[in-house]
């Protein structure tokens, strides 16, 4: 199987268009028709539902679009480490990370690397903790940020200083804005807006000890932004950490922490033995040197 024509097939699959995708790919719509028939004749599978309203994934295609994504993405990346090997540091950095405001500590060693680095670059992936863990072990992911528990025999694993606190997003004019903190039974009832769970969706919800009696979600979310646009509309009450929506000036939303006070703690990550590029190598030194300022 030819790479350059997996990066055919995922261009295909992405504009939807055999015309297109040779527009964008500078080839002639025959030849790359020719090429992608022979990848399904190499898999003795059709990959492609061809259409004179266009093309569209088989199952067997939509497989091998999310391997295909991996692959390529693993290859751009050794490629851009080996042709960035040498004595200058450069390139790189890839991190995943759920929303937290632990990000800041992410971005507070890039500044100080970039005086004597200016060309590190950062890719940050946004993404729960299953699947930054499943990149991490693909190799697409050089570090993650992570709210549960991680096998220590697997990955190399720092405590974070930074805390999130979680509390309630809500309209200014909702019913429960007039409080200065939020209890458990005020939410009793009450329309919930919350972060979407891989497994359970309501897991969430009890290890805070809410109980699923009292429990009323009417919508959940990934992305806080995502929630607090549902939360602004009148959708809800939208549990999720401080610090991630603005709510100061003439903002609209207003955050209540939790009472008890609920904190999160997170996690920075990375694969035991993991083979890093320079800049990778780099960003983990600086990284750890800023972590002994918080001990």
């Amino acid at each position: 199987m030819d790479i350059r024509v997996l990066r055919y097939f995922l261009a295909v699959a992405r504009e939807q268009s055999f015309s297109i995708a040779a527009e964008r790919l500078y080839l002639s719509q025959p030849t790359l028709s020719r090429q992608l028939k022979e990848l399904e004749d190499e898999l003795g599978k059709p990959l492609l539902n061809r259409s004179s309203k266009g093309v569209t994934l088989t199952e067997e295609g939509m497989i091998l679009r999310a391997r295909a994504e991996e692959i390529v993405a693993l290859l751009d990346k050794a490629e851009q480490e080996v042709k960035q090997s040498g004595h200058s540091i450069s390139g790189m950095v890839h991190i995943g990370a759920g929303e937290t405001y632990a990000v800041k500590l992410i971005a507070d060693t890039a500044q100080h690397l970039n005086a004597e680095h200016p060309d590190l670059q950062y890719s940050i992936y946004s993404a729960d903790g299953a699947d930054v863990l499943e990149k991490l072990d693909k190799g697409l992911l050089d570090f993650g940020i992570v709210f549960q528990n991680v096998d220590i025999s697997k990955y190399n694993t720092i405590p974070l200083p930074l805390k999130d606190r979680f509390g309630v997003l809500m309209r200014r004019d909702a019913p429960l804005a007039d409080k200065e903190v939020i209890t458990l039974d005020d939410l009793a009832g009450q329309p919930l807006i919350i972060p979407r769970q891989p497994n359970h969706n309501l897991m969430f919800l009890e290890s805070i000890g809410i109980e699923e009696k009292s429990i009323r979600v009417a919508a959940q979310y990934n992305l806080v932004y995502n929630g607090s646009v549902m939360a602004s509309e009148g959708m809800g009450y939208c549990i999720c950490i401080d610090r991630l929506i603005n709510v100061s000036g003439d903002s609209e939303m207003c955050f209540k922490p939790f009472d008890p006070e609920i904190e999160a703690s997170c996690s920075f990550i990375w694969k035991r033995n993991a083979v890093f590029s320079k800049a990778a190598e780099k960003f983990l030194e600086q990284f750890l040197a800023d972590m002994k300022a918080y001990e």
